[in-house]
């Protein structure tokens, strides 16, 4: 994660900030058109405070992006959790397409390549975190 991966996934979230509540809603309509089944993971119906969940735990990780050793720690808590609620590694796959198109949609001309390629690159940061912290925990 460069200096300059940083900086630009900070400045784009201080722009989705303002319309998290709407970014939220983009991302689970995506992420449910491109897998109906991951809606049975959810144990709650109500998806505007998952949605709040979701913003807020992007949120920590994006202002910690500096700082990786203070919430690698959470994240692998994330990852060991997320096996419980059956969480698969394709899963991943998928949120983050569902997080890259909500971006886009939502950011429109400010999702330059060098942006969406720096998320890209924080959430598999993220993600084989998560991955890694499920495997050991099913082992």
């Amino acid at each position: 994660m460069t200096p300059e991966n940083i900086t630009l996934v900070k400045e784009s979230w201080a722009k989705v900030a303002p319309i998290s509540e709407t970014a939220a809603e983009l991302f689970y309509g995506k992420l449910f058109e491109l897998d109906p089944s991951v809606k049975s993971l959810f144990k709650t119906n109500d998806m505007k405070e998952q949605g709040r969940k979701l913003m807020a735990i992007l949120n920590t990780a994006v202002n910690a992006l500096d700082k990786l050793d203070t919430i690698v720690p959470a994240i692998q808590e994330m990852g060991k959790r997320h096996v419980d609620y059956g969480v698969k590694d394709e899963h991943y796959d998928t949120v983050g397409e569902a997080l890259i198109w909500t971006l886009a949609t939502g950011l429109k001309d400010d999702f330059t390549e060098d942006t969406k390629s720096a998320w890209i690159g924080v959430y598999t940061l993220v993600t084989d975190t998560m991955k890694v912290a499920a495997a050991e925990k099913a082992a």
